[in-house]
C-alpha cells in the first residue's frame, strides 16, 4: 500500500465530525477530477463471494481464469491490500452523442461495430491518473496515509464495491446502473486505510423489466444477472484467445470490438450522460469504418492507429480474426452491394495467403458464406 506503512493511530484521533468533512471534500475534489460521482463503502463483500463462487462453479468465466487465480483477493480486499478498511468507488460517464446512431450501425453490414467505450482513449490511463491526483490531493490534507489506485487492472470487485458505495445497482445484464445516468460509465477504485464514513448501497430497480435478456444477440445472460460469459460476444471478442466457436459466428454480425446491446436497450439510458472528459471523445480512425478499410491494416498501421486505444490489447491477429468473421456475415446478409460483395470476397483470397492458421481459419468460414 502506498505510504509504505499504514498510519491506523493517526487516522483513529481524527473525529468523526473530522472524517464526514473530509468525505465531502473528497467528493468535491473528485468532481472538479472530472468523475461524475464517488461514495465510499466498507469491506464486507461475502453476499458477492458467494455469487462469484457459483458463477464459477458453472464455469461461465470461461477461459478467463483470472477470475479465480488470486483466491480470496477479489472478494476480500484486505487481502489483496493489506490494512484497508475502505473502498473510495468512483464512476465516470462516456455514452455516446447519439444511441439511435449506434444502432443504426448494427444494421449496416459493410461498418464496423465497436464497444462506444472503445472509441476514445484507453480509459485505464485515464482514470488511474486521476485516481493519483485524487489520492495524492487527500494526501495533502491528512498527512502520508495507506492507499492504492485501480481501473479495471487487478483482482476487484468494481461493480459490487460500486453497488455498495451507492453509484448504482447491478443490472440484469450484470453492469451497473444508475438511475440519473444509466450504465454508459467506467468505474476506478482507492483502496485505504482512512476510517472514512460509508455510504448508502444502491437499491435494485429493474423490476419486471427483461430488455436486455431478451435482446442479447447471443442469449449470454441465461438468467437475471448471470452472464455467461462463453457466449458473450465481448468475451468472444476481445477475451478468447482461439477461434470462434462455429455456431456463434452467425451471431455476432458486425460487431469487431465488444458488443453494447444490452446497454443500448436498457431503458434507464434514456438518462445517459455523455462525457465531460475530451479523452472519451471517439477517434475518428476506429469509429464506424468500414470492414474492408480496417481488414486491409498491417499489423504496423493496427499498432498506429489504436495507440492509446484499449482496442490494441487483442493484438493484430485476433482483430482479423473478427473481421473476417464480420465480412462473413455481410456475405451471408443482403445488406452490402454486390460491388461490395466482390471487394470483400477479393479481400479475403488476397489476405489468406498471409494469414495466421486462426485467421485462415475464419477467412474460410467467411468465403463459405458467399456461396449460401
Amino acid at each position: 500500500m502506498t505510504g509504505s506503512k499504514l498510519h491506523a493511530n493517526k487516522h483513529n484521533e481524527l473525529q468523526s465530525k473530522d472524517l464526514q468533512s473530509l468525505a465531502e471534500r473528497i467528493k468535491s475534489w473528485a468532481a472538479e477530477l472530472g468523475f461524475d460521482q464517488l461514495g465510499v463503502c466498507n469491506t464486507d463483500l461475502q453476499q458477492h463471494e458467494v455469487f462469484l463462487d457459483a458463477w464459477i462453479d458453472k464455469g461461465f468465466q470461461g477461459d478467463m481464469d483470472y477470475m479465480f487465480k488470486h483466491g480470496r483477493k477479489r472478494t476480500r480486499p484486505e487481502l489483496l491490500v493489506e490494512g484497508t478498511t475502505r473502498v473510495i468507488s468512483v464512476r465516470m460517464d462516456y455514452a455516446p452523442e447519439n444511441i439511435e446512431q449506434s444502432l443504426d450501425v448494427l444494421k449496416q453490414g459493410r461498418t464496423a461495430y465497436v464497444s462506444r467505450y472503445a472509441l476514445g482513449r484507453d480509459y485505464h490511463k485515464v482514470i488511474r491518473a486521476r485516481l493519483q491526483k485524487l489520492a495524492l490531493r487527500i494526501q495533502d490534507q491528512v498527512g502520508e496515509f495507506g492507499y492504492r489506485v485501480f481501473t479495471d487492472s487487478a483482482p476487484v470487485m468494481e461493480k459490487a464495491i460500486a453497488e455498495k458505495s451507492g453509484l448504482g445497482w447491478i443490472g440484469k445484464h450484470t453492469n451497473v446502473i444508475n438511475s440519473k445516468s444509466g450504465s454508459w460509465f467506467f468505474l476506478g477504485e482507492i483502496y485505504t486505510d482512512l476510517p472514512l464514513p460509508v455510504d448508502k448501497p444502491a437499491t435494485n430497480h429493474c423490476g419486471s423489466c427483461s430488455q436486455c435478456i431478451v435482446d442479447c444477440p447471443t442469449n449470454a445472460i441465461v438468467g437475471p444477472y448471470q452472464v455467461d460469459a462463453r457466449l458473450c460476444i465481448s468475451y468472444l471478442t476481445i477475451e478468447l484467445k482461439d477461434a470462434i466457436p462455429e455456431k456463434l459466428r452467425p451471431l455476432i454480425g458486425n460487431r469487431v470490438y465488444g458488443c453494447d446491446d444490452c446497454q443500448l436497450v436498457c431503458p434507464w439510458n434514456k438518462f445517459a450522460q455523455t462525457a465531460r472528459v475530451n479523452d472519451f471523445s471517439p477517434r475518428k480512425n476506429v469509429t464506424d469504418r468500414e470492414l474492408l478499410e480496417l481488414f486491409s491494416w498491417s499489423e504496423e498501421k493496427f499498432l498506429k492507429e489504436t495507440e492509446g486505444s484499449p482496442i490494441r490489447r487483442i493484438g493484430h491477429e485476433r482483430w482479423q480474426r473478427n473481421i473476417a468473421t464480420s465480412m462473413g456475415n455481410a456475405l451471408r446478409s443482403k445488406t452490402i452491394s454486390s460491388d461490395e460483395r466482390s471487394q470483400m470476397i477479393n479481400s479475403l483470397n488476397k489476405k489468406r495467403s498471409t494469414a495466421s492458421e486462426l485467421v485462415t481459419e475464419h477467412i474460410d468460414w467467411a468465403l463459405a458464406q458467399s456461396e449460401l
